[in-house]
């Protein structure tokens, strides 16, 4: 039987699975500080995640040839993620074993570079290296992703408008827009929207438990 380590600082990395992904900011001071900041995290997952051919001159973030962004199109795929002002969560499926640490170590380093320029700052800008919990069934997939899209209910000030949250992959579910670099997962069968928002916590207070420390 395998052991789940604490507070899931140790990764065990498997091949064609699907992970769970999150961070802080140091000190659970804010990583997001306004608009800007949100839009340029996910420009970088867009660009990491995108086919080099379709990312054209529309890009919000430039580089020169010699430091163009990895890509990592063929080997991670984006399910679900959320980002709130201290912290974010990704649910990811990697395609080799190591990909996820390779794509996780390109997304902090620009971001924190970006982040200490914009705010003339030195030091880390995450807590810690990023947390990493494997997936290792489909109702756990599928709760998690309930847990993900659930995530901002702290900050809005009604349920319904969730479907409305900016910095979330929900509306991708809803079919409400489609971020092509985000890959909603396709096993859903019942009404995702009534799934995420109905009234009931014992469920997500179960996956919360077994899955992720306190953000």
């Amino acid at each position: 039987m395998r052991i789940m380590p604490s507070k899931n600082t140790i990764k065990t990395y498997v091949e064609k699975s699907y992970y769970h992904i999150y961070n802080r900011g140091i000190n659970k001071e804010r990583i997001f500080l306004d608009a800007q900041d949100y839009k340029t995290f996910l420009s970088y997952l867009k660009l990491y995640l995108s086919p080099v051919s379709l990312q054209g001159d529309s890009s919000q973030v430039k580089a020169a040839p010699s430091k163009q962004l990895k890509n990592y199109t063929d080997q991670i795929k984006l399910n679900a993620y959320c980002l709130l002002s201290n912290h974010f969560h990704l649910l990811v499926w990697q395609d080799d074993f190591d990909r996820i640490n390779f794509f996780m170590r390109s997304l902090a380093t620009k971001f924190s570079r970006y982040f200490n320029r914009k705010y003339d700052r030195l030091g880390p800008v995450f807590q810690s290296v990023y947390k990493a919990v494997l997936v290792e069934s489909e109702d756990q997939l599928l709760y998690l992703s309930k847990y993900i899209h659930r995530n901002p209910l702290d900050v809005l000030p009604a349920r319904r408008l969730l479907a409305g949250y900016k910095y979330s992959s929900y509306p991708n579910y809803l079919g409400l827009f489609n971020q092509t670099w985000v890959e909603p997962l396709d096993f859903i069968n019942r009404s995702y929207k009534t799934f995420v928002e109905e009234t009931d916590e014992r469920d997500l207070l179960t996956i919360k438990s077994v899955l992720i420390e306190e953000i």
